[in-house]
């Protein structure tokens, strides 16, 4: 499917947009889940397990958390408002490249969705240790989950950037296995213009957006990714030897790696929880670093085998691979609640980190990889060339 049109998308994702705003900063200010043992209760904000976990010693993991559940959605939203209410009022907003370049590059760090399975695992974990009280930043939370994922499907890009190609030559034959690429065309990354491109892979700027075009593929994609998928690979071994997390009741506890919380969660009989777990934890770190490494063979060796089910396989890894969030999400949780001195204290692991890194690096992999080249090098697959009218 190239184009799907959204009918009012300007009307309908512009009162999302600010129905999210309203949400978020419900979800900011007021309380968000508290803790109660006994008589003593302990109440947390959106915000409190990024700060927990820098005070225990992981300022690396609280700002990735931070980053990820509260600034960049915020930095999201606020940036859809500026470009959509001025565009509705029919102006056009200053520095409107800029913006929607910045659109791009947060949403996927974003992970509003993945936060709170985290939020509900911990929620059953503590079930046995006192009673969670959900704050009204609680519901609202919810409702931002549900207006964000509605607010992204009802926006059309067209409504920023209306859809256009190249003007054909009169009366010009264009062969079936001829791409753009090859007829001297580029595509703006930021609007998605078609526009010629100088000879030789040069540089040009777009003539609707003035952002930098490039006739080239990512640059150094293969070796990028490669680096990253190593890096990777190397995190995941002490992410899964090392704890996560020591929960300590009465004096007394034991460090938690992945897989024992896991087993953990199965034990307390809940089990698809704690599938849910393994899956995005394990399941999914590892099997996104085999399938970009049998992409990256593949486009290496010019293979012509499924391009289409190479290209679909490869979105489906970009998709599910902020999932594997949910265990470090889960550690800011249980560290900014359950801090009850002699009682129960949770603390973070050495694990944390080291997962948290092998996560980003998985993600930075995905982004680095160009599935474009899965196409440029299998020519063995184009059709018979036969001359169709322009």
């Amino acid at each position: 499917m190239l184009y799907r049109n959204l009918p009012h998308s300007l009307d309908h994702s512009s009162a999302l947009y600010l129905a999210a705003f309203i949400l978020l900063v419900i979800a900011n200010v007021f309380p968000f889940v508290s803790l109660q043992y006994g008589d003593r209760i302990e109440q947390s904000l959106l915000v409190s397990g990024g700060f927990a976990l820098q005070q225990a010693g992981m300022g690396e993991i609280g700002l990735l958390v931070l980053l990820t559940s509260v600034v960049f959605p915020f930095l999201t939203i606020v940036a859809m408002l500026y470009l959509l209410l001025p565009l509705r009022a029919g102006i056009r907003p200053p520095k409107m490249t800029l913006v929607w370049r910045l659109v791009r590059i947060l949403s996927p760090w974003s992970l509003i969705g993945v936060f709170m399975l985290g939020l509900l695992v911990s929620v059953v974990k503590l079930q046995d240790l006192a009673v969670i009280i959900p704050g009204v930043a609680f519901y609202a939370f919810i409702g931002l989950l549900v207006i964000s994922a509605a607010a992204a499907a009802s926006f059309d890009p067209a409504a920023l950037w209306p859809r256009q190609g190249p003007v054909p030559d009169p009366g010009a034959k264009y062969r079936s296995d001829e791409s753009a690429a090859t007829l001297g065309y580029a595509t703006c990354p930021i609007c998605e213009l078609l526009i010629k491109h100088p000879p030789a892979g040069g540089i040009c700027t777009c003539p609707r957006c003035t952002s930098t075009v490039s006739g080239t593929r990512y640059p150094n994609s293969i070796s990028r990714t490669w680096a990253l998928l190593a890096s990777a690979t190397l995190l995941l071994l002490p992410a899964n030897l090392y704890p996560v997390m020591t929960v300590t009741r009465f004096g007394q506890g034991e460090p938690s790696t992945i897989m024992s919380g896991v087993i953990h969660l199965i034990e307390d009989g809940a089990w698809p929880l704690g599938l849910l777990v393994f899956f995005a934890s394990f399941v999914v770190p590892i099997t996104k670093i085999l399938v970009l490494g049998f992409l990256l063979l593949t486009v290496q060796r010019g293979s012509a085998w499924r391009l289409r089910d190479r290209t679909q396989l490869y979105h489906f890894t970009e998709v599910i691979g902020a999932w594997s969030m949910v265990d470090i999400f889960l550690v800011g949780i249980m560290v900014a609640l359950v801090r009850m001195d002699g009682l129960a204290t949770v603390s973070p692991g050495f694990g944390a980190t080291f997962f948290g890194a092998a996560v980003v690096f998985t993600m930075m992999a995905a982004h680095a990889f160009d599935p474009r080249l899965v196409w440029d090098r299998a020519t063995a697959a184009r059709p018979t060339p036969f001359e169709v009218p322009a």
